[in-house]
């Protein structure tokens, strides 16, 4: 039996006795491209072959935009209830409960203000790890907060916005969270205070029909997913087909719905950029 059993150790080994490559070394893009972590990480989350925009959340975003990474998280503990009871195959109380723990986050966004390139700016980024990063009353609630804070402290505000849209656990709730952001946006754009839009992948649903396109100025990375509807939605809706690349950030911006397309690497310097035109200041290095 000894020539079907390896009784000692060698190059080759038995199967229980291979290691795999541990995980998280590596990042393979759509496209089939294959990226270092650490590289990709140093690279702001690109890949560096193909420009794909891996998705990342609000500790990235904060890290890209704020000076040093130094901001204060407004809100931080604000956290969704349930008056709806709305129940499923797992209760939403659960379902909060387990996307905290998975995530490390109370909600589908957080709110950081702090200096980008010398200049204070309010930052509210979407999480989509975070129940897909939908909208819920949490979510409508700190771009509200987010927004006074702008109004009261004369400070630009920046949304960042990845999302599948209204949560559907909190039903009309949701809904409500549509027309109290834009009415917020509207008093900062009345005050004459910048707001920058920036959509990423994927930014739909009810986040595009409210806040998401209410900027100053809206702009995008490249290759998001951007609209209302899916695709296969719309498709079947109209019973036509589709353009190639439609609601893709490039369809959008050949068709006036962007201003700018923007790379990682250079949003920085393209948000403050903005932020000095419309402020009438001088150009920051």
């Amino acid at each position: 039996m000894s020539w079907f059993k390896r009784k000692t150790k060698g190059i080759t080994t038995t199967t229980e006795e291979k290691k795999d490559t541990p995980r998280g070394l590596w990042y393979k893009s759509p496209t089939g491209k294959i990226v270092d972590t650490d590289e990709l990480e140093k690279n702001f989350y690109v890949s560096p072959e193909d420009g794909y925009h891996v998705r990342i959340g609000s500790k990235e975003y904060f890290e890209i935009l704020f000076d040093d990474n130094k901001f204060k998280e407004l809100d931080a503990n604000l956290e969704s209830k349930d008056p709806l009871k709305f129940v499923d195959t797992k209760k939403y109380p659960d379902r909060l409960k387990s996307a905290q723990e998975k995530t490390n986050l109370k909600d589908a966004i957080r709110v950081g203000v702090g200096k980008s390139k010398g200049k204070d700016l309010v930052v509210a980024c979407m999480d989509f790890a975070f129940i897909g990063g939908s909208m819920g009353s949490v979510v409508g609630e700190k771009i509200a907060r987010a927004a006074n804070h702008s109004l009261e402290n004369n400070i630009p505000l920046m949304i960042i916005s990845k999302s599948g849209g209204a949560r559907m656990m909190e039903a009309a709730l949701s809904l409500m969270q549509l027309a109290k952001t834009s009415v917020k946006l509207a008093q900062l754009a009345d005050a004459g205070i910048p707001y920058i839009s920036l959509c990423t992948d994927p930014t739909t649903g009810g986040t595009t029909a409210s806040f998401a396109m209410l900027g100053d100025i809206n702009i995008a990375e490249p290759g998001a997913l951007i609209g209302f509807a899916g695709p296969r939605v719309v498709k079947d809706t109209t019973g036509k087909d589709l353009p190639d690349g439609f609601q893709t950030s490039e369809f959008l911006l050949e068709h006036g719905f962007l201003d700018f397309i923007t790379l990682r690497k250079d949003l920085k310097d393209r948000v403050n950029q903005y932020v000095d035109l419309i402020t009438n200041q001088p150009l920051r290095a």
